[in-house]
């Protein structure tokens, strides 16, 4: 499905197959000199036909045509080897660069969610079921790196590129000052809140992404272009409507380790999910995945406040109020 936004700005919808996302919402910029794709679906064949039938409707020429990645999740990086031709440039950001570059496997993040509590007998399945794993690019092209207050300028359109740091550790928005639109990734989204998740030590993503929120709050925006779902107008109440979930989610949190201390696992499964299942127990196994990663997210959150403390043993970290 295809729909014009604006002149010269169109949206494909890119199928996210058995997916609660539903689907992609990739943007395409048409020009004289070179078109840009922004976002472009997973690596599998009905992402793959989605996106060129749409690219063949608007007269797209692949070998005259640009990308830009607002993060390296599967859903938007995963066609990108698909896409590039000998001429692509595939705009990209450093510190998600890094984490590609840097990458020894998912051993380290298994080992982590073990101690995080997630049950090690389905570790190796969860990640198997996982759509980074199955349908991540098949190789990287050369990247284009950009940073923070970037410019990339496509036909009549001039985006200035924003770090917004959270749901990827260089997650990177585009905002287009005089027609006003922001194409938000997954930044914020409309319908759906974004998922923070957490597998390390040494981060903080709630306490970035907030930090995020802020930084785009007062840009003149008069329509969102989200990654997901439907675009939307008022960005601030938008704002408001996250900052107040991820406080109501803080609040749960520490009421669930009221209980006493509890590991990661056991809090994502005491926690309020938007999913029609009726037990944690019944929850898909890539579900738990998420939901188990964004609870390290906020328990990691409040540990840099220093709400709450932690006991780490041999085979699970414990989390529990700090009484000091």
């Amino acid at each position: 499905m295809i729909e014009e936004i604006l002149p010269d700005l169109f949206r494909i919808k890119i199928p996210l197959p058995k997916s609660p996302l539903k689907y992609l919402n990739s943007y395409v910029i048409r020009a004289p000199e070179r078109n840009m794709i922004i976002d472009t679906g997973l690596n599998r064949k009905e992402c793959l036909e989605a996106m060129l039938d749409g690219l063949r409707e608007l007269e797209v020429d692949l070998k005259k045509t640009d990308l830009f990645i607002t993060h390296l999740h599967a859903d938007h990086f995963g066609l990108v080897s698909k896409l590039v031709t000998d001429g692509t440039k595939t705009y990209f950001n450093r510190p998600d660069t890094e984490i590609i570059e840097a990458f020894g496997g998912w051993e380290p993040m298994l080992e982590y969610a073990g101690l995080m509590g997630f049950p090690r007998d389905e570790l190796r399945n969860a990640l198997d079921s996982h759509p980074g794993f199955k349908f991540k690019s098949e190789w990287i092209p050369e990247l284009s790196i950009l940073s923070d207050n970037d410019t990339v300028k496509v036909g009549d359109f001039l985006f200035k590129c924003i770090e917004t740091r959270g749901h990827t550790r260089g997650h990177t928005c585009l905002y287009e000052a005089s027609k006003k639109i922001f194409v938000a990734g997954d930044h914020i989204l409309n319908d759906i809140t974004p998922n923070i998740q957490c597998w390390s030590d040494q981060e903080n993503p709630l306490g970035d992404y907030l930090a995020s929120l802020d930084k785009v709050r007062d840009l003149e925006v008069d329509l969102v272009l989200p990654g997901h779902r439907r675009l939307f107008r008022n960005h601030r109440e938008r704002i408001e409507e996250l900052e107040g979930h991820h406080s109501r989610r803080i609040q749960e949190v520490l009421k669930i380790l009221k209980g006493g201390p509890q590991n990661a696992y056991q809090v994502a499964s005491k926690m309020t999910w938007d999913i029609a299942i009726e037990s944690w127990d019944l929850f898909p196994l890539a579900q738990k995945w998420f939901a188990t990663g964004e609870a390290i997210s906020h328990l990691r959150y409040l540990e840099e406040t220093r709400a709450i403390a932690r006991e780490t043993g041999e085979e699970t970290t414990l989390f529990f109020l700090n009484q000091a």
